[in-house]
């Protein structure tokens, strides 16, 4: 079904009136020059936004049938029947572990004969709305909305009870999807996504990068102006920190677009005031005697941009040997997929090629889930891991199935 939602602000000329007679760029010059700095001036504008779900389908033998990945690639399920899986991680030794933050639990996966498909599977821990993973010096390091939890790795792929390092991460409101890291210099590292889609947030640890100790302390934030990075890591080789944000929704099919960031300690990424390639949310104006234009100065916007809506989740740079050399280094990210938008786009995994270490293209490595015409898909994806063998596994919560791209 789709909704038509106008969103205007009745202080003078509407801007879809103004890019009705315009071309593309003079609507974007024109998109600025009806913002005014200050409150000394009206602002006005009129953005068409739309609902739009496609049709759940099973994940059915037929529908995995028609996935598409690049030649000399083949995928299958690696597991079902999971139930929600989100964020997933891998073990050097093999096991593999998902987070569903509906029911609380981490579960354990194991294909004990290598046949990629795992024929172990059971939960291993128990935390309320459970969700970010990683695995740090055979520890397994949970994060759930408000609580980071440790549990020892045992040798049989379960864990060790759990125990709370951090109780008081701010409340989720809109995101509550927490994820967890360690960096190359052995800190913590922990999103905080907006309690809202645009407004400026009481607590400044929202819509951040945290960075802790490893048992937890001495938290600050590393850096701020993120409205949603889930998926984050390190260049294998350059170790600069990298992560997509997810834009600002109810902004028109095409805005925000998603963004790609080098994560830098002390940087402002813009939002809720700037966002994309430095344009101006109208909905939110900088505090103070602040004006666009001087926040605008300060904030570090993307070095590279996605399809607005296609909502990036995890992201997992390929640093096995299964996958041609080409891959290495290179970094894979879920695509979940749209709902603010008059046709979908996402439901898909897609390789964001790095050149000289920096984020240069992205291009489609597994497509097919929507179906129908546009108007039904069969997956959401969520997580997304190396395996110890090089294949790549990712999950997709609306089936609660985990697949595997490996080499035919």
């Amino acid at each position: 079904m789709k909704t038509n939602y106008p969103f205007k602000s009745f202080f003078g000329l509407t801007f879809m009136a103004a890019v009705m007679l315009s071309g593309c760029k003079e609507a974007n010059d024109l998109w600025e020059s009806i913002i005014p700095e200050t409150d000394k001036e009206p602002t006005s504008s009129e953005i068409r936004g739309y609902v739009f779900y496609p049709a759940v389908q099973p994940a059915t033998d037929a529908n995995i049938a028609q996935l598409r990945v690049p030649s000399g690639f083949r995928i299958s399920k690696f597991a079902g029947k999971l139930g929600k899986p989100r964020i997933i991680v891998a073990a050097p030794g093999g096991h593999v572990y998902a987070s569903d933050r509906e029911a609380g639990i981490v579960l354990m996966l194991h294909d004990a004969n290598n046949d990629g498909m795992a024929e172990i599977i059971k939960t291993v821990a128990n935390i309320k709305h459970v969700h970010g993973l990683t695995i740090h010096k055979n520890k397994m390091y949970m994060v759930a909305v408000n609580e980071v939890y440790v549990a020892d790795l045992n040798s049989d792929g379960t864990l060790g009870q759990p125990r709370m390092l951090i109780s008081d991460l701010p409340d989720g409101g809109q995101h509550p999807n927490r994820t967890i890291g360690f960096g190359p210099d052995g800190k913590m590292y922990l999103t905080v996504g907006s309690t809202c889609n645009s407004c400026p947030e009481p607590n400044p640890e929202n819509a951040t990068i945290l960075r802790a100790e490893e048992d937890g302390s001495s938290r600050k934030v590393f850096a701020k102006g993120l409205r949603n990075t889930i998926g984050f890591g390190w260049h294998p080789e350059t170790k600069e920190l990298w992560g997509m944000d997810h834009g600002i929704d109810w902004l028109g099919d095409d805005e925000q677009k998603e963004e790609v960031n080098q994560i830098k300690q002390g940087a402002d990424y813009g939002w809720p005031y700037i966002y994309g390639e430095g344009k101006y949310n109208p909905g939110d104006r900088p505090k103070g005697d602040t004006t666009y234009s001087q926040y605008l100065q300060k904030a570090i916007l993307p070095a590279l941009t996605y399809q607005a809506h296609s909502a990036p989740m995890g992201m997992a740079f390929y640093n096995g040997v299964m996958f041609p050399a080409e891959y290495k280094n290179d970094a894979f990210v879920a695509m979940r997929g749209s709902w603010n938008r008059s046709t979908p786009v996402g439901y898909k995994i897609v390789r964001m090629h790095f050149e000289n270490g920096k984020p240069a293209r992205f291009e489609d490595f597994v497509t097919g889930f929507i179906v129908d015409n546009n108007r039904a898909h069969f997956g959401r994806l969520v997580g997304v891991t190396v395996h110890a063998d090089g294949s790549l596994l990712f999950s997709d919560d609306t089936n609660g199935v985990i697949y595997r791209v490996s080499r035919q």
